[in-house]
């Protein structure tokens, strides 16, 4: 068995671009990607020379082929993606904006391919053969087996003693309630070692707003540190030893596009504490890689080699 330093989970997507800005009912130009938040992950650790495995499941169809191929050609691990002829790999539109703001994004995933992951896409070979577990809330989201897999995975990884990140990642019309998603969600990050919320998901899971009570929330369910996007202040931390602090923030003059920020950040956190790095140096290279992909459109093309992160 291939060893890997991170396996994740989640569902992958052709996603196609408009090449005007505006409202995506008058686009008549796109230009086709790939998209999903543990996805864009997956990419970005790989892409700074990380070993990584990815699960899934998509169509037998022309966008599943797609999805194969930008694996391939990324050099992620698919041997646990399973090709499922009986339902369609999903996709989605996504606008194109020139003025900073969040463009916007119409998805058609309903009965995916990959909403049908399930406990039994866990292959303990496979997720053993790795040193770390990243999650989020969006794979969890998709249906109840897909989550049921995710805490599976969880359960065991913790169990073989490997690292977790978990990375809540929102998407409220997932999920049959807010509810639901808070008691869930929160199930999920007690298995983390490593928890990123922004601070707006902080405040919708725990009902507090300031970063120290967020992150209190979680140290107190057996957390090992708790990493807060506060946005333009860049983040704040706080650990199980009672360390804590702010990291400053990268300035962009230019922004683009703001979707895949988080998961830049997410990329940037992961790959430098599992180079050992210390918690403020990982926090920076997360700002560092979320101020990168901000500056261009696309969800991860703006994800770095590692050449191009120079000393962070």
């Amino acid at each position: 068995m291939k060893q890997l330093d991170v396996v994740t989970v989640g569902e992958a997507m052709a996603m196609f671009i408009a090449q005007q800005t505006g409202d995506l009912a008058a686009a008549d130009r796109f230009i086709k990607r790939i998209a999903g938040a543990e996805l864009n992950v997956a990419i970005g650790l790989s892409r700074l020379g990380l070993q990584v495995g990815w699960v899934s499941r998509v169509g037998d169809d022309s966008f599943g082929r797609f999805i194969l191929q930008q694996l391939a050609k990324e050099g992620i691990d698919h041997h646990c993606v399973t090709t499922d002829a009986r339902y369609r790999t999903g996709f989605q539109l996504k606008a194109s904006v020139d003025d900073g703001s969040d463009p916007e994004v119409e998805y058609f995933r309903k009965g995916s391919a990959a909403s049908y992951l399930s406990p039994d896409d866990f292959d303990a070979d496979y997720f053993g053969a790795a040193r770390h577990l990243h999650l989020s809330g969006v794979a969890a989201a998709l249906s109840d087996s897909a989550l049921a897999l995710c805490q599976h995975a969880a359960k065991e990884m913790r169990a073989r003693g490997k690292t977790i990140s978990f990375d809540p990642n929102l998407r409220p019309v997932l999920w049959r309630s807010t509810d639901e998603m808070r008691k869930q969600l929160n199930l999920l990050a007690e298995y983390a070692d490593w928890v990123l919320p922004g601070e707006k998901e902080g405040l919708i899971l725990t009902g507090y707003q300031q970063p120290e009570a967020i992150a209190d929330f979680y140290l107190d369910k057996g957390v090992k540190a708790v990493i807060i996007k506060t946005g333009c202040d860049g983040a704040w931390y706080k650990t199980a030893d009672g360390e804590k602090g702010q990291v400053a923030p990268i300035r962009v003059e230019n922004v683009v596009d703001t979707v895949g920020a988080g998961d830049g950040f997410a990329v940037g956190v992961i790959s430098a504490l599992l180079e050992g790095k210390a918690l403020p140096q990982a926090i920076l290279r997360g700002n560092k890689i979320g101020s990168l992909a901000i500056q261009v459109a696309g969800d991860s093309e703006g994800l770095p080699v590692r050449a191009a992160l120079g000393d962070y």
